[in-house]
C-alpha cells in the first residue's frame, strides 16, 4: 500500500487524553485535563433546553448563526474597545480549536514563519506545521514570572514573520500579558507587518489584574484575530463552540476555507450560547464565576502550600504550577508516579515546550482547579507533604 501523508505522522496522541486514561486506570483525582467537574450554571442549561424545543435543527450559516454573532459582538465589545460588525467580523467555529485552525489556514502560507511564546497550548504547533508554516519560539522567562522579554522577541521578527501566537490568559501558566508587553508586541506587528492570532478563551478569568485585548490597542483591530471559547466561558468544554474575531477582509478567508472543514458549527447550540450570552447583560454570572474560580484558586494554592510544594501564583484562567525540582528532573516520568503513589494527576510542565526546548522547561507539574471543591480536597487528602515524601 501507498504511504499515508506525511504532515500528520509526527503528531502523537494527544497527552490530556492520556493523563485521563491513566488517571481512571488507576483511580486518581484528575486535576490533569482542564475541564470542569461541575454542572454548568442552571440559566445555560435552560438555555439549551429552550435552543433545542425550537425550529433551529437545520445547517446555520458557515460564517455564524445571527444570533449568536451579535450576542458575542456585544459581549465582547467592552473588551475590544470597539463593536465589532456581526456579520462580516464574527466568525463562529466548532470551539476556539477550530478558530485557531481556520484563522492560522488563512494567513499562513507555506514557509511563512509564526512565531510561538513558550510555555504554550499545545494545538499551536500543530496547526501551524499543517498549513506549511515554520515555528519560532520564544521562551518566556520563568524565573520572572514568565514576563517577556521585548528586545528578544524583536530579534526573533523578521521579514518572514507573519503571524504572531498569543495566549492571554495563558494556560498553562495563568499569566496574563501586561499592558508594556501588549504594547510592544503591536509595536513589534506594525513594524513588521505580522498579524496576531490572540486566544483570549480565559478572558473572563482574571484575578486582581486587567485583561487588554490587543486587537483594543492603536493600529491592531486590522492585524489580530481574537479567539474566544463559550466552553471555557460557561463550564460547557463538551458543546464546542468558540469564534474568530477579525477585520472584515481575514474573516472573508477564515471562512472560505472554514467552510470545507466543519461547514457550520451545530445550530441549536450556537441558539442556546445566543440565549445565555444575552443574559449574562443583567444576570452578573461573569462575576460569580470569577469569584467562584478565584476561591478554587486560593484552595489548590493552600493545598500546595500545606505540601510545602514551591508554585507560579496565577493571574487567570484555572492552572497552578507546582515547582517539583526536588523530586526528578523528568517530570514526564514524575507525572505518571503522582497518579500511581499519589493518586493525582496533573500535567507535567515539558510537553508545554518545544522539543529543542523541553529541557529548559521548569521542573514543574500543572495543576487544574476548575472543579468541585470536594474534588479539590480529595486531591488536597492526597497530597499531602507525608505522601510526597515517599516519592
Amino acid at each position: 500500500m501507498k504511504p499515508l501523508a506525511s504532515r500528520v505522522a509526527h503528531f502523537a496522541p494527544s497527552p490530556f487524553a492520556a493523563m485521563t486514561a491513566l488517571a481512571l486506570e488507576h483511580g486518581a483525582v484528575n486535576l490533569g485535563q482542564g475541564f470542569p467537574d461541575f454542572a454548568p450554571p442552571d440559566f445555560v442549561l435552560a438555555a439549551a433546553q429552550t435552543a433545542f424545543s425550537s425550529n433551529l435543527h437545520q445547517y446555520a450559516p458557515p460564517r455564524g448563526h445571527a444570533r449568536l454573532q451579535r450576542a458575542v459582538s456585544e459581549t465582547l465589545a467592552a473588551n475590544l474597545g470597539f463593536t465589532p460588525d456581526p456579520e462580516s467580523e464574527v466568525t463562529i467555529a466548532v470551539g476556539a480549536t477550530q478558530a485557531m485552525y481556520s484563522s492560522i489556514q488563512a494567513l499562513l502560507e507555506p514557509g511563512d514563519e509564526a512565531i510561538i511564546l513558550e510555555p504554550t497550548y499545545d494545538m499551536y504547533a500543530p496547526q501551524v506545521s499543517l498549513s506549511g508554516g515554520v515555528a519560532n519560539y520564544l521562551l518566556l522567562e520563568a524565573e520572572n514570572n514568565f514576563a517577556l522579554d521585548l528586545e528578544k522577541l524583536r530579534a526573533l521578527c523578521s521579514s518572514e514573520t507573519k503571524i504572531l501566537i498569543l495566549n492571554t490568559p495563558n494556560n498553562p501558566t495563568g499569566k496574563v500579558f501586561t499592558q508594556t508587553e501588549l504594547e510592544g508586541i503591536a509595536a513589534l506587528a506594525l513594524e513588521f507587518d505580522f498579524y496576531v492570532l490572540s486566544d483570549e478563551a480565559y478572558d473572563r478569568l482574571v484575578y486582581f489584574v486587567r485583561h487588554i485585548c490587543i486587537a483594543s490597542l492603536p493600529g491592531m483591530r486590522e492585524r489580530t484575530v481574537t479567539i474566544g471559547s463559550a466552553g471555557k466561558m460557561f463550564s460547557v468544554t463538551g458543546w464546542r463552540i468558540g469564534w474568530a474575531i477579525a477585520s472584515p477582509g481575514i474573516s472573508a478567508a477564515i471562512r472560505r476555507g472554514a467552510q470545507w472543514v466543519p461547514f457550520a458549527a451545530a445550530t441549536p447550540v450556537q441558539e442556546a450560547i445566543a440565549i445565555a450570552l444575552e443574559q449574562t447583560k443583567h444576570n452578573h454570572y461573569f462575576q460569580s464565576f470569577q469569584a467562584q474560580m478565584l476561591e478554587r484558586r486560593d484552595l489548590l494554592a493552600q493545598i500546595l502550600t500545606n505540601a510545602e510544594l514551591e508554585f507560579w501564583q496565577p493571574d487567570g484562567g484555572y492552572f497552578i504550577n507546582a515547582n517539583t525540582s526536588r523530586f526528578s528532573n523528568d517530570t514526564n516520568d514524575l507525572a505518571r508516579r503522582f497518579v500511581q503513589e499519589i493518586g493525582v494527576a496533573a500535567m507535567p510542565m515539558q510537553m508545554f515546550y518545544s522539543s529543542d526546548h523541553a529541557h529548559l522547561a521548569p521542573k514543574a507539574l500543572r495543576f487544574a482547579f476548575c472543579k468541585t471543591r470536594e474534588t479539590l480536597e480529595a486531591a488536597g487528602e492526597r497530597l499531602t507533604k507525608e505522601a510526597l515524601l515517599r516519592l
